[in-house]
């Protein structure tokens, strides 16, 4: 299985202010990854962009990477 979580967190680093702050947990159940991430507070708008633009196109660049394993890949921000 390729490591959803990873690509998120590298993703996710170069978007926001404080990398360091940036949490990324995985939990697999067969086919079925769902990604949270967590940032600091500030940064939280910067992830989620305007209109959901930013964490939208992190959601669609991870949806690309799960079509051949066919693996069904959700991306939670929690705050």
């Amino acid at each position: 299985m390729p490591a959803y979580g990873e690509l998120v967190r590298y993703m996710v680093q170069q978007m926001v202010s404080q990398p360091d702050a940036v949490e990324v947990g995985v939990e697999e159940d067969g086919h079925r990854v769902t990604v949270r991430i967590s940032t600091a507070p500030d940064d939280l708008g910067k992830l989620i962009g305007r209109g959901g633009r930013h964490i939208e196109a992190v959601r669609m660049v991870v949806r690309a990477a799960s079509l051949r394993p066919r693996d069904r890949v959700y991306v939670e921000v929690r705050d």
